[in-house]
């Protein structure tokens, strides 16, 4: 099978686990024995070739996914309990069964592998977080005046893309210096149509205005070569040329056009100044550099293209402690790289694991040769200890909140008499105007700070006939914890997969506590601690009253830890809730009578408004004239017709 394909049902159980004996709290060693013979069957049957393995635990959830080049020796190591590290003694110890999946050769195993990590999150493997897409910089190819954008996501649009940057705001910053050094423009196709004087953008010098044919189709082309030229690298020779017509300008008296020479060049020193890495030598490249400390890793990642700093990112990969940086930048590695473009070069701080895999894996993605180097002297050594120094106060800063962290979290135990140190914390609170629009909202927090993949909205549906639509804020309360706890108990009983929390926090009093302690008791949930968080006497910010079942509340001094701890908690649920709330209205805003018409979708609905400006004016419009919007059939004209004139 080829990887970019979904293994689905292409994987072959060898061995499983008789469902018939619960696994659940038997001794270690008695697991152990579990998993290793559910292993050396395994291997009785097992391919030679190469492939990709599965660990599933006995809910069916995958554990591990590895790849081997030979799956039959690969999987006869896990048997071997003595030689193996505690991780993943622990690993086996969990297993119930086996699956597998046989590929032609190892290079497709590794792809595939990096595919299903990212797909499964497999707790045993190493977790890249944060894998956020990259913006890149767009100059549009199918219009006459291309314009300068900020692009995510698949590069479909024609034209020519310029990337990665490390953050939006390094692409925002450098738009609006090529803005200035070039004057494209940035309006959309439909604004610039419309256009009959020039905008704000002419006035402030960042545009040619050529919507008003202030300037040539030629002349505004020669910009845009100039912009293509500089973003491939070739800005000496532009810098030269502008500074030739800013003297000839001058010399000739001509002092606002040189003036706007002038600007221009200062536009493009501006976006060198922010190149504070030396790359000499370098053309297009990543540099990736990790560095290992208190048993974390930090993996920083500077992007060079043409010659140029496009800035840098830091991670934070999970992973068991006794995990080597090889093994680490080669996963690493292969799933950053699943969705992003591949560089030529790749310049590393460590040699990855299995480093001509690797190689021959990310050449077959970038359709070109990759070469990875971990290179010992020079210049690019010298931008590969750069990159180590980022990595090591990245992962120093690191280090200090999560010690922050534990301490206020140790602290919170102690204050509410917790058994033990919270490791995931749920807070929940709700957002409405006057009962429009009602959204729950629960973030989940731990000692690592927020867990933001883990958050999750609620929309209000007033179940069981109960006034939550209507903005009761009790009954909406309800709904949320009910909903989720009931997912909870059903899809994951004795919590193997981790999805319990060992605090709930619930925005209110001692009526949302209460609230939260009958879904409890209807639930029959026992082992989870809730607590109530509500503004104090005052109703400062940072003064939040602790509120606990059958005790008085607590209100903690604003300088204690705890207390600032709580405060961060309870403003990060309220901003998440009314940011989901504002999602919902804006939705609800935009929602029209073209939403009620069979076959009109969000692609048509746009193409009408766009042309007629709003729905009314739809509503009002005759048939001819609905057949002469772009993108509407007669057919579907007939249909928008027919529903606003029948009757």
């Amino acid at each position: 099978m080829r990887p970019e394909e979904d293994p689905g049902d292409s994987f072959t159980q060898i061995a499983t686990l008789d469902g018939s004996t619960e696994a659940g709290g038997e001794h270690p060693a008695v697991s152990t024995e579990r998993g290793l013979d559910v292993l050396r069957r395994a291997v009785k049957t097992l391919p030679t070739g190469p492939g990709v393995y599965r660990m599933l635990s006995r809910t069916g959830e995958p554990l591990y996914v590895g790849k081997a080049r030979n799956l039959k020796r690969r999987v006869t190591t896990y048997t071997q309990l003595q030689r193996l590290p505690y991780r993943l003694r622990r690993m086996v110890a969990q297993t119930a069964s086996l699956e597998i999946v046989t590929t032609h050769t190892e290079v497709e195993a590794l792809l595939l592998e990096s595919n299903l990590v990212k797909r499964f999150s497999p707790p045993f493997n190493v977790q890249l977080r944060d894998d956020k897409s990259f913006p890149y910089i767009l100059l549009t190819g199918d219009h006459d005046f291309p314009r300068i954008v900020k692009h995510r996501g698949a590069q479909t649009q024609p034209g020519d893309y310029y990337g990665p940057f490390a953050s939006a705001g390094a692409t925002n910053r450098t738009i609006t210096a090529l803005e200035k050094a070039f004057l494209l423009r940035s309006c959309t196709d439909h604004v610039f149509s419309n256009r009959q004087r020039p905008c704000l953008m002419y006035h402030i010098k960042r545009c040619s205005a050529p919507c008003v044919d202030y300037i040539s189709k030629p002349e505004y082309e020669a910009l845009v070569q100039q912009a293509r030229d500089f973003l491939a690298g070739r800005d000496q020779a532009i810098q030269q040329d502008l500074k030739a017509a800013m003297d000839a300008a001058a010399a000739e008296q001509d002092f606002e056009t040189a003036a706007i020479y002038r600007d221009r060049l200062r536009a493009l020193a501006h976006i060198q100044a922010h190149q504070d890495v030396n790359v000499t030598g370098v053309d297009d490249a990543d540099v990736v550099a990790l560095h290992q400390e208190g048993g974390q890793t930090c993996l920083q990642v500077f992007f060079v293209r043409a010659g140029r700093n496009y800035g840098n990112r830091a991670y934070f990969p999970a992973h068991d402690d006794d995990m080597r940086p090889g093994a680490i930048l080669a996963a690493f590695l292969a799933q950053f790289y699943d969705n992003k473009p591949v560089p030529r070069l790749l310049l590393l701080s460590h040699g990855p694991h299995d480093r001509e895999t690797l190689r021959e894996a990310l050449s077959q993605r970038a359709d070109a040769k990759v070469d990875i180097r971990v290179p010992q002297r020079g210049d690019k050594r010298r931008l590969v200890d750069h990159a180590l120094t980022n990595a090591r106060e990245a992962l120093a800063r690191q280090l200090a909140e999560s010690s922050s962290q534990r301490k206020q979290l140790d602290g919170l135990a102690e204050r509410l008499g917790l058994p033990a140190t919270p490791e995931r914390i749920e807070v929940y609170d709700n957002s409405h105007i006057q009962g429009s629009e009602p959204y729950g909202a629960m973030i989940v927090a731990g000692p690592e700070g927020f867990m933001r993949k883990h958050y999750r909205t609620f929309k209000i549906r007033g179940e069981g006939g109960s006034d939550a639509e209507q903005g009761d804020d009790y009954a909406m309360m309800r709904e949320v914890l009910t909903r989720r706890f009931r997912r909870a108990v059903k899809e994951d009983p004795d919590n193997e997969r981790g999805s319990w929390p060992d605090l709930v926090l619930v925005d209110g009093g001692r009526g949302q506590l209460n609230v939260a302690l009958e879904v409890f008791a209807e639930l029959g949930i026992t082992d989870v601690a809730v607590a109530g968080v509500a503004k104090g006497p005052e109703r400062e910010a940072g003064r939040e009253e602790i509120v606990l079942p059958e005790r008085e509340p607590m209100l903690l001094p604003k300088d204690d830890p705890v207390s600032y701890l709580i405060s961060r908690l309870s403003e990060e649920a309220h901003r998440f809730a009314v940011g989901t709330h504002r999602s919902g209205r804006q939705k609800a805003r935009l929602r029209s009578s073209l939403d009620d018409i069979p076959g009109i979708g969000a692609k048509r609905k746009r193409a009408l408004l766009l042309h007629f400006g709003s729905a009314r004016e739809v509503a009002r419009a005759g048939l001819a004239d609905l057949e002469a919007v772009e993108g509407i059939s007669e057919t579907v004209a007939r249909r928008v017709y027919d529903f606003y004139n029948s009757g």
